[in-house]
C-alpha cells in the first residue's frame, strides 16, 4: 500500500473540488431548508463521470474502486455539499450488483447508476433488529417462479428519489430450514411496496423513510446473485458503506475546520487574532491531526477492499468509520466553539453540522457495535452479545 496518491487520483480530487466549490454549502443548505433535492449537483457529477468512478468501464463506469469514490465524497463534503446517496447508490448497490448481479441486472442498472440517471436506495435496517442480518424479519418465500417479500424497514434514505431499492430479506434454507439473508431489487412502483416519510430533526436534502412490503411479488430476476451466498454479498456492500460513511464524516470535519481556521485568523478581540492563542489554536490543531489519522485508516480500508482482501477490509472499514465519526463530532464541536455565537448562525453554516456529525456515530452501525467487533474479532476477547 502506498500513501501517495496516483496522478489520476490527484486529478480526480482537484476536479471534484472545483465542481463542489461551484455549488458549495449555501446551495446544499438552501436545498435542505426548502425541502428540495440536490439534483443539479448530482446530475452534473454524473455527467462528469464522478458518480460511477468505482463501477466497471464496460458498464459506463470509471473502472476504479471505492478509493476513488471516497475521494469524490470527501471533496464534496469538504466544500459543504456532500451527496449522501453516494454512500448508497454507487457504493453499496452498484458494488453488489457489479460483483454478484446477473448479466441482465448489470445491463439494467449499472450504466444508469454510473451516469446518475438511475438511483438506488438500500433497505436493511428494521425497527427491532437494526442492521443485524441474523435478526431481520423481512422474509422472502417462493411462489412458483416468483418471490413474495414481506416485512418492514426503517431509516431508509432517499427512497422517494430512488428508482429501486436493494432490500435485504431472509429466505429459508432448503436443507436446514434456517433463515439466511438474500438481496432483492424492488423497483419503486412495485405493488405492495409502500413508503412513509419519517419526520427528522436533521436538515438534509435526502429524506428518511419507513418501508412496508406487503406481500410484494417479485420475479425470479429480482434476486441478486446466488441465494446461498447472500451473507457474502451483503458484506460486500456493507464494507463500502462504512468506508463511504468515513469519507462523509471526514469531508464534514474538513469543512468545519476550514471555517474555524479562517475565522480564527481574522477575529480580533485584543491585539492579535484569536488564533494566536493556544487555547484556540491547539484544539484546532488536534482536530486536524485526528481527522488526518482517520483519513489514513479510511484509505487503508479502501485499498484493502479494492485489492480483494475482504476480511482485512472489514476490520479496517469498521475502524475507519469509528475514527472518522469521532473526529467529525469533535471537530464540528470545536469549530462552533471557536466561532462562539457566530458558530450558531446561518451565515457560517456550522450549527446544522452539530446534528449531522452525530449521524456518523450511529449510522450505519453504532460506535458501540464497532467496539464489539474490534474487541471480539481483532483482540479475541469473549463475545458480549
Amino acid at each position: 500500500m502506498t500513501l501517495v496518491e496516483t496522478d489520476e487520483q490527484r486529478s480526480l480530487r482537484t476536479a471534484v473540488a472545483a465542481l463542489a466549490a461551484r455549488y458549495g454549502h449555501a446551495y446544499f443548505a438552501a436545498a435542505a431548508r426548502d425541502g428540495r433535492t440536490t439534483d443539479e449537483l448530482w446530475s452534473e457529477a454524473g455527467k462528469l463521470g464522478y458518480l460511477g468512478v468505482n463501477l466497471p468501464e464496460e458498464y459506463g463506469g470509471g473502472g476504479g474502486g471505492i478509493t476513488e469514490l471516497a475521494i469524490v465524497l470527501e471533496e464534496l463534503g469538504a466544500a459543504g455539499c456532500p451527496l449522501l446517496l453516494l454512500v448508497v447508490s454507487p457504493a453499496i448497490c452498484g458494488t453488489v450488483i457489479a460483483r454478484f448481479g446477473t448479466d441482465g441486472q448489470k445491463r439494467r442498472w449499472l450504466p444508469g447508476l454510473a451516469a446518475g440517471t438511475l438511483r438506488m436506495a438500500f433497505g436493511i435496517t428494521e425497527p427491532d433488529a437494526g442492521s443485524n442480518s441474523h435478526r431481520l424479519t423481512t422474509t422472502a418465500r417462493r411462489d412458483g417462479d416468483d418471490w413474495i417479500l414481506t416485512g418492514r424497514k426503517v431509516f431508509i434514505s432517499g427512497v422517494d428519489i430512488a428508482d429501486a431499492t436493494l432490500v435485504v430479506g431472509r429466505t429459508e434454507d432448503a436443507r436446514t430450514g434456517r433463515l439466511k439473508p438474500c438481496l432483492f431489487i424492488v423497483e419503486r412502483d412495485t405493488p405492495g411496496f409502500v413508503r412513509r416519510p419519517i419526520p427528522m430533526e436533521l436538515a438534509a436534502p435526502e429524506k428518511q423513510f419507513e418501508l412496508v412490503l406487503d406481500d410484494v411479488r417479485l420475479p425470479a430476476s429480482a434476486l441478486v446473485g446466488d441465494e446461498d451466498a447472500g451473507l457474502q454479498q451483503l458484506f460486500a456492500g456493507l464494507n463500502p458503506e462504512r468506508i463511504m460513511t468515513a469519507a462523509f464524516a471526514i469531508g464534514m470535519a474538513r469543512y468545519a475546520l476550514a471555517r474555524a481556521v479562517d475565522y480564527a485568523k481574522v477575529r480580533q478581540v485584543w491585539d492579535e487574532p484569536i488564533g494566536a492563542h493556544q487555547a484556540v489554536a491547539h484544539p484546532l490543531a488536534r482536530a486536524h491531526i485526528e481527522t488526518e489519522l482517520a483519513r489514513l485508516m479510511m484509505y487503508k480500508a479502501a485499498y484493502l477492499y479494492d485489492t480483494g482482501d475482504d476480511a482485512a477490509a472489514g476490520e479496517a472499514a469498521n475502524m475507519a468509520k469509528y475514527a472518522a465519526a469521532e473526529a467529525a463530532v469533535r471537530t464540528v464541536d470545536q469549530a462552533v466553539h471557536t466561532l462562539g455565537g457566530n458558530g450558531l448562525t446561518k451565515e457560517f453554516g456550522l450549527a446544522a453540522l452539530i446534528t449531522a456529525a452525530r449521524v456518523a456515530r450511529v449510522a450505519p452501525v453504532s460506535r458501540e457495535m464497532i467496539l464489539n467487533y474490534v474487541s471480539h474479532r481483532t483482540l479475541g476477547l469473549p463475545k458480549s452479545y
